[in-house]
């Protein structure tokens, strides 16, 4: 299997052990990535507050690219698979296809609307059977109780996520976690937003969003939650303790990237995954593993 890869900023910045992980479960389970080094970020839904067009030739560029390789995309960001797809919606109109690609000429590119943006957690169970991913299973994680954690953009707007034809990509991280061996514990705040967005400009309100979910999924027994998004990982991870002194409670629960947790259960050593780089300490958690 070959992939158009592109990793998104956190991973190839804040939170580089993202990145790490990616990289060695693709090599593991034999995934081939050609990373698209040249792409540009997907303005995570904010550049099309002020400039809807630049973000949609921001997209439809790292489209073209895939297309150019004629690969289908892969992104390991909820954000970047909600925004691509959004833009590859908005593409198929004919005539504004059509302008976005006069933009994209002096680099000798064209999208024609062919490449399809997936999830790595969506190639993870679409795209392999079910008995080839269970082989590759080493140290079932069946200590563990983990929670979802969602985020925003990979379950909604449903229309351009592909739900109609691929249903079950409203629970994948449950089927994910099922995967592994691990117990799912569900609570409410798992497909609400993880209040990175509003960061910088109300602290306070995306402090005590992160710190409710982290604390409602401690409070019901989880051991970790487990994100498809960078941009929640370290919202969830890195502001973690500033969270706890919001919302005035004790939170020290580990933030697994989806490809930490398939890596540890195909025995990955939990370094190779940068589980060591965490601000939230991820010891207990390996020792409770068996790590």
């Amino acid at each position: 299997m070959k992939y158009a890869f592109w990793p998104g900023c956190v991973s190839r910045g804040a939170a580089p052990e993202l990145y790490k992980s990616t990289l060695a479960v693709a090599e593991h389970i034999g995934i081939e990535l050609v990373e698209l080094e040249a792409a540009a970020c997907t303005g995570a839904g904010i550049i099309s507050d002020g400039d809807p067009y630049l973000q949609d030739t921001l997209n439809a560029r790292t489209l073209a690219m895939a297309e150019q390789m004629d690969l289908p995309l892969m992104d390991i960001c909820s954000t970047c698979i909600g925004v691509h797809s959004l833009a590859r919606e908005k593409l198929g109109n004919e005539d504004y296809r059509a302008r976005i690609n006069e933009r994209l000429a002096p680099e000798g590119l064209s999208y024609s609307g062919t490449a399809e943006p997936r999830h790595l957690l969506w190639i993870l169970l679409e795209d392999f059977e079910r008995g080839a991913l269970n082989h590759l299973i080493r140290t079932p994680l069946s200590e563990l109780n983990l929670g979802p954690f969602y985020g925003c953009y990979i379950l909604r707007p449903e229309r351009v996520l592909g739900f109609d034809e691929n249903p079950h990509r409203r629970n994948s991280l449950e089927a994910a976690i099922e995967l592994v061996g691990a117990t799912t514990v569900t609570y409410d705040g798992m497909t609400k937003c993880c209040g990175f967005p509003i960061l910088t400009t109300n602290k306070t309100n995306s402090l005590t969003m992160a710190g409710t979910h982290v604390g409602e999924a401690q409070d019901k027994g989880a051991d970790a939650l487990v994100t498809p998004c960078p941009l929640c990982h370290l919202n969830l991870d890195a502001q973690q303790a500033d969270a706890a002194r919001v919302i005035q409670r004790k939170l020290d629960l580990p933030i697994l990237h989806i490809p930490q947790l398939i890596g540890l259960a195909m025995g990955l050593e939990p370094e190779k995954l940068g589980l060591n780089r965490h601000v939230v300490d991820t010891k207990p958690l390996l020792a409770k593993a068996g790590f």
